[in-house]
């Protein structure tokens, strides 16, 4: 019996490893800087495996463990001070959160509910339905969301290309 349940963590344990990446850009849309991401990404790895037991196959073990994100981030935002709205217009603040790549600053321009929809939805291919378990929201609102995300990500793409013309 110890040994399956040894056995049963270490694939626990593996299955996160594999996870990492899709779960880092998922905690960056709702941390918006690396360091708070990668903190929220540790506990949430945390907790699964704390937490494994409760697991026990209920849902998508992704799915699952974005949850666990999204509850430890919400949990957390009740905790600290509201973030300073010129945070995010403070080019040294957007250095520090931007990643390399264009379109991940661009998801990271958006409101944190609409990057959240956009990743999961067209990012990672998840369903409407699948993105609103893990969100907590209901799946009209992901719609909204989803739209909204989409229309913004259109203008930016749009200015972009105005401005190289």
């Amino acid at each position: 019996m110890h040994e399956t349940a040894v056995s049963d963590m270490d694939d626990l344990r593996r299955s996160l490893v594999g996870l990492l990446p899709k779960l880092r850009r998922f905690a960056m849309t709702l941390a918006r800087d690396a360091a708070d991401a990668d903190a929220l990404v540790l506990q949430a790895c945390e907790r699964a495996i704390a937490k494994s037991p409760m697991h026990e196959g209920e849902a998508r073990l992704d799915e699952w463990i974005y949850t666990l994100a999204r509850t430890l981030w919400a949990e957390e935002a009740r905790k600290r001070p509201p973030r300073a709205t010129q945070a995010s217009h403070d080019p040294a603040s957007r250095e520090r959160i931007s990643p390399a790549h264009p379109l991940h600053e661009t998801i990271l321009s958006m409101p944190e509910g609409l990057a959240s929809v956009f990743v999961l939805v067209n990012v990672e291919g998840r369903s409407y339905g699948e993105a609103a378990g893990i969100l907590g929201i209901p799946v009209a609102t992901v719609t909204a969301r989803l739209s909204a995300a989409r229309l913004k990500m259109a203008m930016i793409v749009a200015e972009e290309e105005a401005r190289r013309a």
